[in-house]
């Protein structure tokens, strides 16, 4: 007799009672799990089987990753101690020892970076005749020209702002570079000298390439040691005794009313302000003096917790531009030139190909033309009636945004769904919104309070006095440049029950509609949680059963509580639970009696993992989803987001065999220990590296 589900609920009912799976000790603290990302990144600037500028670049990576971090993150959890808002999470660190948790790990974290600038990079680019040259080992020639270079390209747009009762302490630009200069004598005025601050315009170069001077060697230059050199000319007549860096981070966290009328004015009102916002944390030259540091503390209303001296120049991803200025592709990693998927050709007209299959894209392995050439032709195909899509980041310079407009302006219905409250996209998404409806689109922003990060496009084409509709969904953002940098997932379909979803949809987001009985695709924030849920504890019950029972996983971040929980029983009942997760993570795996049946992998290699995968076993009716939505609080109730079902067995079974090659990845992957802590998963002696990334790239592009 086959037992019933109140027998399989006792079970795990009985199971469950073993240990509480809702303990504090059983999560990872989020903002910890974040820095021990940044952490993995920059190990990628150590690793000698990666070419040099690439290893510059991941260095970069880690110290941008740690500057949005600070803007973010800490900015956060600052405004929660200043409001007492009460906020826990799921760990119940409360948030002052939080901040003193993140200032030691963050502390730790900046020193490796500079670390690993000052003995590991600095000295490997030179040995490869890449000299990043410091002041006083300039030859006097190079000093000549640095002086020249000083007058007539820095020297005219430098603004040096002494400070006095009627010159107060200047408002700082949010990650700017600055100099606190000590100077003496009396000026033109008889005012004794004392400090002054000199900020660096943008709109200088950070790295300065010197001439060549014969040797073929590439010598470069930062522009902090250009101003520190000759800062002088800029107090003439009296004397600097001292020239120190510093940069302050801000909180740049945008807040809107929900009750506001007009979302893009508010938002333009914002973003005027984020560049002054609350300041988070201070970085300074290890040479600063003391009082100097004090006085900067005070002045941006910071404590010694938030100051971070650093044994080089401040902020490093100003390295970032030597990446570009070097043409040596024997330091970068070989470029490659993506394929379109079969059976899509560059002459292929889409909607005859999508009619008749569904086709799977796997960037950037293969090629994101064929998004772009699917809104340029139905841009250009007279059959097609309209077009809707969502827009969450696409880049300043877009073709298929250019698509769009040629859309629009040909008389076809054009709509649009820009989410202007893409995070540092916040701009470049309102100039967007204002060029489209120039040329007749029809934009929404989406919900108020609610982000549209679901990527979907939806094309009506008429056939034989028939509507049929063609769409596109995807793991990742319609931004043709960040497609060739991040991994992701994208399918065309036709099919009906797909199609008519997203029409219902995109109803919701433009217009005023009930909650929509979707076919098949699941959304947030109505039944893309629930489901997910509903389909774990089903593989629970059946493991409680003794039934074979898996669940895999891939996304950006696990953070939710609840859905931790449930993975957490679905353990204690015997699912093998397999979840690659790049990012954030508060689960902890291998905990005796709570997690043993559960592994979590992160790969952190060339490219950026952005997919998201969903699979259940499902008694062996496996149910497989591709996603926009993270296992966040944030994609589950505060997003609209989309999950799609893949029906296509051989689509389908090529997902599986992916994300199985990650599981075999020996290269770059990463384990997360029951600690917190991750170990580099290293190939046994006998056996062959394998690179997850590596083999796709080789299976499925043109290796140059």
């Amino acid at each position: 007799m086959t037992p019933t589900n109140n027998t399989a609920d006792s079970q795990l009912e009985n199971t469950s009672d073993i240990l509480d799976v809702s303990s504090p000790e059983y999560f990872i603290n989020r903002e910890i799990s974040q820095l021990k990302f940044n952490e993995r990144v920059l190990e990628q600037a150590k690793d000698i089987d990666t070419p040099l500028l690439e290893r510059v670049k991941f260095l970069c990576i880690s110290c941008t990753n740690l500057d949005e971090f600070f803007e973010i993150r800490v900015g956060g959890v600052k405004q929660h101690i200043e409001y007492s808002t009460g906020y826990t999470t799921a760990d119940q660190i409360p948030p002052k020892q939080l901040l003193s948790e993140i200032h030691q790990t963050a502390t730790q974290l900046v020193a490796e970076q500079y670390r690993v600038f000052n003995e590991v990079i600095e000295p490997e680019l030179s040995q490869q005749n890449i000299h990043l040259i410091p002041r006083e080992k300039w030859t006097r020639a190079q000093r000549k020209w640095v002086h020249e270079f000083f007058t007539e390209q820095v020297e005219p747009v430098l603004s040096p702002l002494g400070i006095d009762p009627g010159h107060p302490f200047p408002r700082i630009l949010n990650k700017s570079l600055n100099f606190i200069v000590e100077v003496g004598g009396s000026d033109a005025f008889g005012r004794d000298g004392h400090l002054a601050i000199v900020q660096a315009p943008r709109s200088l170069p950070r790295m300065i390439q010197l001439p060549d001077d014969g040797d073929k060697a590439s010598n470069f230059i930062f522009l902090s040691s250009v101003i520190h050199e000759f800062v002088h000319d800029l107090f003439e007549g009296l004397q600097v005794h001292g020239c120190y860096q510093f940069r302050v981070t801000r909180n740049s966290d945008l807040l809107v009313d929900d009750e506001i009328d007009d979302l893009l004015l508010a938002l333009e009102g914002e973003l005027a302000s984020r560049r002054y916002g609350a300041a988070v944390r201070l970085e300074t030259s290890t040479n600063t003096p003391d009082h100097l540091i004090e006085y900067l503390l005070q002045q941006f209303q910071l404590s010694e917790s938030d100051l971070y001296r650093v044994n080089g120049p401040v902020n490093l991803n100003r390295l970032m531009n030597t990446y570009d200025l070097i043409e040596r592709q024997d330091l970068k990693y070989k470029s490659f030139t993506a394929l379109p998927p079969k059976p899509i050709t560059p002459d292929s007209n889409l909607f005859k190909v999508i009619a008749k299959q569904d086709i799977l894209m796997h960037h950037p392995f293969q090629s994101f033309a064929p998004v772009l050439n699917f809104i340029r032709q139905a841009a250009t195909d007279p059959k097609v009636l309209a077009i809707k899509q969502t827009l969450y980041r696409t880049g300043a310079k877009s073709r298929l945004v250019d698509s769009l407009v040629e859309a629009a302006m040909a008389g076809k219905e054009v709509t649009v769904v820009i989410e202007l409250m893409a995070r540092f996209d916040e701009a470049a998404n309102i100039a967007l919104a204002n060029r489209l409806q120039k040329a007749g689109a029809h934009v929404v922003y989406g919900i108020v309070g609610m982000k549209t990060h679901a990527k979907m496009i939806l094309v009506i084409r008429r056939e034989n006095d028939k509507l049929i509709r063609y769409a596109h969904l995807g793991t990742g953002n319609y931004h043709q440049s960040t497609a060739k940098l991040y991994t992701d997932y994208g399918m065309f379909t036709s099919n009906p029950e797909i199609t008519s979803d997203l029409h219902e949809i995109f109803l919701q987001l433009t217009s005023f509609t009930k909650i929509p009985r979707l076919n098949c695709v699941l959304q947030s924030p109505f039944t893309l949680y629930k489901t997910i849920i509903e389909f774990i504890e089903k593989e629970t019950k059946r493991a409680a059963l003794g039934r074979k029972a898996k669940i895999i996983a891939r996304a950006n971040s696990l953070i939710e509580p609840q859905l931790i929980q449930a993975l957490y029983r679905a353990s204690q009942a015997g699912v093998e639970i397999k979840l690659l997760i790049r990012g954030q993570c508060c689960l902890r795996p291998g905990v005796k009696g709570i997690s043993e049946n559960i592994e979590v992998r992160s790969i952190v290699g060339r490219f950026l993992e952005h997919s998201r995968v969903f699979y259940f076993y499902n008694g062996g009716r496996s149910k497989l989803f591709c996603s926009s939505a993270d296992w966040m609080d944030r994609n589950f109730f505060r997003r609209v987001e989309t999950a799609w079902p893949v029906e296509d067995r051989l689509i389908k079974k090529r997902l599986l065999s992916e994300l199985e090659l990650y599981f075999k990845d020996t290269n770059n992957a990463w384990i997360l220990q029951p600690n917190g802590e991750y170990i580099r998963k290293k190939p046994k002696k006998e056996s062959k590296a394998i690179t997850a990334q590596q083999v796709l790239l080789n299976h499925f592009a043109k290796i140059k």
